[in-house]
C-alpha cells in the first residue's frame, strides 16, 4: 500500500506535458502545474498557429500570456521525490517509433499517441488524453485511433475542418467551399457520404465473401477431384501392370511354343534326312558291286560264257524310285521367322494405336486462359515442330533441319517405309500435337495446304483418303495465291482474309479449336474450327507444285 501512494505522489508530481517529474515547477491560473520550460514551449507553438495561449490539460485560455513563477513548494516535493529513487520511466515499447503516431504534448522522446482528436486536430498519448475524459470541456470532441494525416482534413483555402463531400467533384470540402467553389454541386455531410459508401462497402464485402465461399467449395472440389484422380490413378497402374504382365506372360509362352514347334520339326526333318541318307548308301552301295560285276563280265573273252553269264549279272536288283522322294528337304525355317515378324509388326501397330488411345484419354486438364488475341499471347503455346523423313513424299526434299520442305522434279532417295505418302507432295510432322499449341508456316509460290491430321491417315495411292481436308482424318487451310478455303472430309468452306505469305496455326486439342491466322503487323482470324479430336494430331503440309516450299518459321 505504502508503494502504492509513493506512485500516486509521483504521478501527481509529474508534468503532463513531457511526462516527466516536474523541473522548475510553474503553476498557471487555472491551477495545473507544468515544468516552466514545457509550457513556455507549448505557448509559443500556439503563438505560431492561433496566437493564442490555453492549458494543455483544461484547454482554458488566457487573452494574456501569464506571467510564471518558480512555485518553490513544488520544486522542493519534487526534490523529496527525487531522492527517494523511486522516479521511472515509460517503457521502450511506449516511446514512438519513426512509423507510429506520437502524442503531439510530449517533449523531448515522445509517446505513442493512443488517440488523435478530430477537433484539436493533435493526437495524444494515455496521460495527455485524460483532460478529453475528465472535462466537460472536450465533451464534444471526436476521438479516433491514432491518425498521422490530421492535416489533411483542414481545408487549405478556408482553415476549416472538411466535414462535408461534393458529389459532383468527388472530394472532401469544408461548409465554405460549399457555398463558394463548389456551390450548385451536389454536396452531402461527409458522415452522410461515409454511410452510403460504408453501404456500398457492405455490398461489395457481401459479393467478395460470396465470391470467398465460391471458391472454397471450388477447391474443396478440386481437392475431391484430385483424390479421386490419385485413387483411379493408383488402381489403374496396378491393373495395367497385371494386364501387361499377362500380355508378356502370354507372349513368353507363344514363344516357347514357337520355339518348341521349331525344335520338333528340326527333329523331324533331321530323322527323315538321315533315313533316306541311310537308304541311298546302301543303294549306291549295291550299285558299285553290280558295276564291278559288269566290269568283270565285259573283261570275258570267250563268247559263249559271256552269253551264258550275261543274263544273270546284266539284271539290276529293285532300287528306290528316285521320283518319289524329296531330295530337297525343308532347308531352312524363313517362314516361320517371317511369320515372327508378321506379328511382331502387328503387335507393334496394336501398341501404337493403343499409346495413341491411352494418351488421348489421360490427355491434362486444362484450366488456362481462352484463345489469345495478341501474337505474344499466342507465342506463349509456341511448338518447335520438325517435319518426318519417312513421311514425305519422294518428290518432297527437306533441308534445313528438317524444317523446310521444296517440291523437286527430281525423287529423293528415300528408303520404303510404310508412313511414306506414294503420290501427293505431302508430309507430316514429327512430334504429336497435344494439349495447347502455336505454330507458323511461312510459304512461297503457287500455293500449300496448312494442315492437321490423324496418325491413322492413309498413306498409299491417289484417293481422298490420302488427301490433307478431303476426309475425316485430317483438317486443312489451302492458301493459293490471294485467296483460301478450308477443307475438311471434302467439304470446301470459302475463307475470306488479307493474303499473307505466313500463316499461324493454334491448337487447344482439349477444348476441340483450330485456329488459323493470316500473321502480318497483326493477326487476322482466318478461320476457326469447334470439334472433338478423338487422337493426338500432327502438323501436315501438301505443296502443290514443283518448286513450292514451305517451312515451320521461326518463332520471335
Amino acid at each position: 500500500m505504502a508503494q502504492k501512494g509513493v506512485q500516486l505522489d509521483r504521478e501527481t508530481f509529474s508534468c503532463s506535458i513531457c511526462l516527466d517529474l516536474l523541473k522548475d515547477p510553474v503553476t498557471i491560473l487555472c491551477g495545473h502545474s507544468y515544468c516552466m520550460n514545457c509550457i513556455k514551449t507549448y505557448w509559443d507553438k500556439e503563438d505560431d498557429q492561433k496566437n493564442l495561449n490555453s492549458c494543455p490539460q483544461c484547454r482554458q485560455t488566457f487573452t494574456l500570456r501569464p506571467v510564471l513563477l518558480k512555485s518553490t513548494m513544488l520544486a522542493d516535493l519534487v526534490e523529496e521525490l527525487k531522492k527517494t529513487g523511486l522516479q521511472a520511466a515509460p517503457t521502450d515499447h511506449c516511446y514512438a517509433g519513426p512509423e507510429v503516431v506520437a502524442c503531439d504534448l510530449c517533449t523531448g522522446r515522445k509517446l505513442k499517441a493512443v488517440k488523435s482528436c478530430l477537433q484539436c486536430l493533435a493526437s495524444y498519448c494515455d496521460k495527455h488524453l485524460q483532460p478529453h475524459y475528465e472535462s466537460h470541456a472536450f465533451g464534444k470532441h471526436k476521438l479516433v485511433d491514432p491518425c498521422k494525416s490530421l492535416q489533411e482534413i483542414i481545408c487549405s483555402g478556408h482553415d476549416e475542418v472538411m466535414k462535408m463531400f461534393c458529389r459532383t467533384d468527388q472530394q472532401c470540402i469544408c461548409y465554405l467551399c460549399s457555398v463558394e467553389e463548389h456551390k450548385g454541386h451536389d454536396t452531402v455531410l461527409a458522415a452522410a457520404e461515409r454511410t452510403e459508401r460504408q453501404r456500398e462497402l457492405e455490398g461489395s464485402r457481401q459479393q467478395i465473401q460470396q465470391r470467398i465461399q465460391d471458391r472454397e467449395k471450388d477447391v474443396k472440389v478440386l481437392q475431391q477431384e484430385v483424390e479421386a484422380l490419385n485413387h483411379s490413378a493408383e488402381k489403374t497402374v496396378e491393373d495395367s501392370e497385371k494386364i501387361f504382365t499377362e500380355l508378356i506372360r502370354v507372349i513368353e509362352k507363344r514363344s516357347s511354343e514357337v520355339k518348341q514347334q521349331i525344335r520338333s520339326q528340326q527333329e523331324t526333318e533331321v530323322s527323315r534326312i538321315k533315313e533316306l541318307q541311310e537308304k541311298l548308301e546302301q543303294e549306291i552301295t549295291e550299285l558299285k558291286r553290280k558295276d564291278a560285276e559288269l566290269k568283270q563280265l565285259s573283261l570275258t573273252e570267250d563268247d559263249n560264257q559271256f552269253l551264258h553269264n550275261y543274263p544273270s549279272v546284266s539284271q539290276l536288283s529293285e532300287s528306290t524310285d528316285t521320283s518319289s522322294i524329296d531330295i530337297h528337304p525343308l532347308r531352312d525355317f524363313k517362314d516361320v521367322t517371317a511369320a515372327v515378324s508378321e506379328f511382331r509388326d502387328q503387335q507393334q501397330d496394336i501398341l501404337r494405336q493403343t499409346e495413341t488411345n491411352i494418351s488421348s484419354l489421360v490427355t491434362p486438364l486444362d484450366f488456362s486462359d481462352p484463345e489469345p488475341k495478341t501474337r505474344a499471347g499466342f507465342l506463349k503455346y509456341s511448338r518447335d515442330n520438325t517435319l518426318d523423313p519417312n513421311t514425305a513424299q519422294k518428290n518432297v526434299f527437306l533441308s534445313e533441319g528438317n524444317k523446310k520442305v521444296t517440291v523437286m522434279r527430281q525423287q529423293q532417295s528415300y528408303s520404303s517405309h510404310r508412313d511414306r505418302f506414294t503420290s501427293w507432295f505431302q508430309v507430316l510432322s514429327r512430334e504429336s500435337l497435344t494439349g495447347r499449341c502455336y505454330w507458323e508456316v511461312e510459304w512461297r509460290g503457287t500455293g500449300v495446304y496448312v494442315a492437321v491430321a490423324y496418325k491413322n491417315i492413309s498413306r498409299m495411292g491417289h484417293g481422298d483418303e490420302c488427301v490433307f481436308g478431303f476426309n475425316d482424318k485430317s483438317w486443312a487451310l489451302k492458301c493459293f495465291q490471294n485467296n483460301y478455303k478450308f477443307w475438311f472430309n471434302n467439304i470446301k468452306t470459302p475463307v475470306s482474309g488479307p493474303p499473307s505469305s505466313r500463316i499461324g496455326v493454334y491448337l487447344d486439342h482439349r477444348a476441340g479449336i483450330l485456329s488459323f491466322y493470316s500473321v502480318s503487323d497483326t493477326m487476322t482470324l482466318l478461320h476457326r474450327v469447334q470439334t472433338t479430336f478423338t487422337q493426338p494430331l500432327y502438323a501436315g503440309l501438301r505443296l502443290l507444285d514443283y518448286g513450292v516450299t514451305a517451312d515451320f518459321g521461326k518463332l520471335s
